[in-house]
């Protein structure tokens, strides 16, 4: 992030213009939204300019500032043309006020983005330069999709604020917003009017008021194989509104990022052969900050049934008296077969799946290795890859055919991801020459849709499949 957003008060402030046509005017009418002080220098002023800086009341000066000019100005936008510009640009930064270059943006101090203004709710949208057509239909699509009365809203919720207070900060407080903002102020706006927004808020703080705290609660959340865009809507509901957020190491942080940025966020990761938070301190942790009210997300990556101890830690929630509820994802063998583009299963060829752990709590699994080793089994086998050479050992000992071939993927789903083609009899060396870093599932008896003679020729290296 080059250009960190902020929202500057302009109150009362100055705000100087330089230039004419167009561009100048459309900087003007975006300022007088504002309640700056807007000074207007313009050696020629069009009459449209001088018309709209009468209407919206900016003192208009007929030459170009000289020094002393731009003193105790807030910003300063310029479009004068290359030398005037960089003059302007000259005496502002002198005086200490930041430069707005129009359509220049290496020479800005700051950028303008595009909004939506439904004040006092503003949004903001910038893309930094690279792609003004984009924000543009962002706007747009905003602009449709948020009604004007948010903006009524808004106005009565800003003097409420204080009288709000009588909730104790936290989530019952954002309970009442999120009841007055959704639900309860709406209906009065469409229904009375703005007039009864300040009586029907106050009806309902007492009400909130009277209410017993919610009790904290636990959800189990699949985070998916790392793709934010793979999450579930439910998931992605709960992760705003959770109050802790108990993660896995391998939750990336984008899907992170989606959680309100006044949680608390606690890493209880587990890494195979690596340090770990032990499952007694995940469930002290969950069961602890449940107690003291706040709703939890134990977020899991992949989905929660699926080799991540739910059980464990829904007995944990029942002795302890914790409600809780699972929220399932999309987990990584779903995610490694779309990234080779095959199906998990298909007529003719196998009429069952195989999911799978490389490791138990003793170590390396032991499995129904004749079971596996028939020809057209399929397996998705989790945590394989330091166990690969022992799989691939006791797979040809009892029998499996060494051509069967096998895809390793890496980081599934994410912007990094990777996927060996290799078959069974080649799999840990073509593993270990392609020394991966990131989490690698391994789908037995499965090729990329579309590798060729993976029996013949293994490929050694990952490779990212568009």
């Amino acid at each position: 992030m080059q250009h960190f957003p902020v929202f500057l008060d302009l109150s009362s402030r100055r705000v100087v213009l330089c230039g004419n046509g167009e561009m100048a005017l459309a900087k003007l009418r975006l300022i007088a939204r504002t309640s700056a002080r807007i000074e207007l220098f313009a050696p020629n002023p069009e009459p449209n300019l001088v018309q709209a800086a009468t209407e919206f009341g900016a003192s208009l000066h007929r030459r170009l500032p000289v020094a002393g000019d731009l003193a105790k100005v807030a910003l300063v936008y310029t479009a004068l043309g290359d030398e005037g510009d960089a003059a302007v640009a000259r005496l502002a930064r002198a005086e200490g006020a930041l430069v707005n270059v129009v359509d220049n943006l290496e020479a800005s101090d700051f950028i303008t983005p595009s909004i939506v203004d439904r004040a006092p709710l503003t949004v903001a949208i910038a893309t930094e330069g690279a792609a003004p057509v984009l924000a543009r239909a962002i706007k747009a699509d905003l602009e449709a999709r948020l009604p004007q009365g948010l903006g009524v809203l808004a106005r009565a919720g800003k003097g409420f604020r204080h009288t709000a207070e009588a909730l104790a900060q936290g989530r019952r407080r954002r309970d009442f917003w999120a009841d007055y903002y959704f639900d309860t102020g709406p209906k009065v706006l469409a229904e009375a009017g703005e007039e009864l927004l300040d009586h029907a808020m106050r009806d309902l703080l007492a009400r909130h008021l009277a209410k017993a705290p919610r009790p904290g609660r636990v959800d189990l959340v699949g985070a998916g194989p790392g793709d934010p865009e793979l999450m579930t809507l439910r998931a992605r509901r709960l992760l705003d509104a959770a109050d802790v957020v108990i993660h896995d190491r391998l939750v990336p942080q984008p899907i992170l990022d989606l959680a309100r940025r006044e949680a608390v966020f606690i890493a209880m990761g587990k890494e195979g052969f690596g340090p770990s938070a032990s499952q007694v301190e995940i469930n002290t942790a969950m069961v602890a900050h449940a107690r003291a009210g706040a709703q939890v997300v134990r977020l899991k990556a992949g989905d929660p049934t699926v080799f991540a101890r739910l059980d464990e830690e829904t007995a944990a929630l029942d002795a302890a008296g914790v409600a809780w509820a699972v929220v399932p994802g999309i987990t990584a063998a779903s995610a490694a077969a779309a990234a080779i583009g095959v199906s998990l299963t298909r007529r003719a060829r196998n009429a069952e799946l195989r999911i799978l752990t490389a490791h138990d709590l003793d170590g390396f699994a032991e499995q129904d290795w004749r079971a596996l080793a028939r020809p057209g089994v399929v397996a998705a086998i989790y945590m394989g890859l330091r166990a690969a050479r022992f799989l691939q050992g006791r797979l040809l000992m009892h029998g499996a055919d060494g051509a069967t071939p096998v895809s390793a993927v890496e980081n599934a789903s994410r912007a990094n991801q990777r996927v060996l083609a290799t078959r069974l009899d080649r799999m840990a060396a073509d593993l270990g020459a392609a020394t991966p870093t990131g989490p690698v599932m391994l789908l037995f008896g499965l090729a990329p849709a579309g590798a060729a003679a993976v029996a013949a020729h293994a490929i050694a290296r990952f490779e990212e499949l568009a």
